[in-house]
């Protein structure tokens, strides 16, 4: 079970890099790396997306957040948050996006699933707050979409 997760964990991760290495964002702030990004969920392979119970679909996009608190001479440290977000598009419509934690071995990611539309620009607002710290962090990233 290990190894089938960590596989899943690593897919997961490697989509997210190669396809979309464009949209891939990180805010910095209080000590800590935020870790951001939108996709189509249609790029995700069929076995991520049933274990992660997200639907496939040119009309869904997924946002994939991390923290990871700054360790000198490391690339960090993945550390759980209390995380919230949602997404605006051009006029103004709002999306509340549920995100789920998942922990895969050490890692420690959020993801949520949210509508997207032909040409559609989404700015999507994140609140962060690390367990342990009372500062949350603002990031924002904006993506577009297009559907072949």
């Amino acid at each position: 079970m290990q190894l089938r997760i960590s596989t899943i964990a690593f897919s997961l991760l490697l989509l997210c890099i190669s396809t979309w290495a464009i949209a891939e964002n990180s805010t910095r702030a209080n000590g800590y790396t935020i870790h951001h990004n939108a996709i189509p969920t249609a790029l995700l392979s069929p076995d991520v997306a049933s274990s992660y119970r997200i639907v496939r679909s040119k009309y869904r996009g997924l946002l994939n957040i991390s923290v990871i608190k700054d360790v000198p001479n490391t690339t960090g440290q993945p550390v759980t948050a209390k995380v919230s977000a949602y997404a605006l598009n051009l006029i103004g419509r709002r999306h509340v996006i549920d995100l789920q934690e998942i922990h895969e071995g050490d890692a420690i990611y959020y993801i949520g699933d949210f509508p997207i539309v032909d040409g559609e620009t989404l700015t999507f607002f994140l609140e962060v707050t690390p367990a342990g710290s009372t500062n949350p962090i603002s990031a924002t990233l904006s993506q577009d979409f297009y559907i072949d």
